[in-house]
């Protein structure tokens, strides 16, 4: 086996044999040879999470940390799997590189296809020309593991597609009143699946209005995070935390907060 500490850390070869390295029976880190697919896929959702944190703050070196992170996991699952004799680090960049090239003929294709009009939602059509047969429902390829928000829309633009929408957004306002309506009135244990249809209506609205809700509502977190620590800021000037004052003084500073542009 090549040794890492002797390799250019610049090439992918270094991590692969670094992740080598690590799950090679008892000369390897004992944390890592006890780790399989199901106990890394947390960790890989994880540091997506990292990733679009620090586009979102637009933080390009802590992006550059983050996508080697992400990177990581990928040559992770690699290993684990070669390990398996089931697939390669190769086999994952043949596979991406062979679909990319697929779905994109006017780039790749020959002169008839590369002068071809884009069709709107060329990428969607593609992959659905690959779907498995076992996978033919309109919603069978949305994954489980999304974030809810996101799989809320992506199940919602896949059922739209095939005709199942509101025409337009009145309708879903319409909708957002009445699930609120729902909610208010729910017994204790309707509350939760109430709760559900609401965030799932508010999920359509920002779909039909062109708004990713899983940044929009980390936009917001980022905001409360702001002016929050704002009055933590004006309270800390006279001497006092939070748990000194009270709403009708943090609600005022919250609104000087505002002002101030946070």
């Amino acid at each position: 086996m090549s040794d890492p500490t002797h390799m250019d850390p610049r090439r992918i070869e270094t991590l692969r044999a670094i992740m080598k390295a690590l799950r090679t029976p008892v000369t390897g880190c004992p944390w890592d040879l006890e780790q399989n697919f199901k106990t890394i896929a947390p960790y890989t959702i994880e540091e997506a999470y990292e990733v679009a944190d620090a586009i979102e703050r637009g933080d390009l070196n802590e992006l550059r940390q983050e996508l080697g992170d992400l990177l990581l996991q990928a040559v992770y699952h690699a290993q684990l799997a070669e390990e398996e004799g089931a697939f390669s680090f190769d086999d994952v960049v043949e596979a991406v590189s062979r679909k990319m090239i697929r779905r994109h003929p006017h780039v790749f294709g020959d002169s008839e296809a590369r002068s071809a009009e884009l069709a709107k939602d060329f990428w969607e059509a593609a992959k659905s020309k690959e779907k498995k047969p076992a996978q033919a429902g309109v919603l069978a390829d949305v994954p489980v593991t999304l974030p809810g928000l996101t799989r809320a829309v992506k199940l919602q633009s896949k059922a739209a597609k095939v005709g199942f929408d509101w025409p337009d957004v009145r309708h879903v306002y319409d909708k957002l009143a009445e699930e609120i309506g729902e909610l208010k009135t729910a017994p204790r244990d309707k509350q939760q699946e109430e709760f559900g249809d609401l965030l799932f209506v508010v999920a359509n609205l920002a779909r039909h209005m062109g708004i990713d809700p899983e940044s929009a509502l980390r936009s917001a977190n980022a905001k409360f995070e702001n002016r929050f620590q704002f009055i933590e800021e004006r309270l800390a000037e006279q001497g006092k935390k939070p748990t000194d004052s009270n709403l009708a003084e943090m609600d005022g500073l919250w609104e000087a907060a505002k002002v101030a542009g946070r």
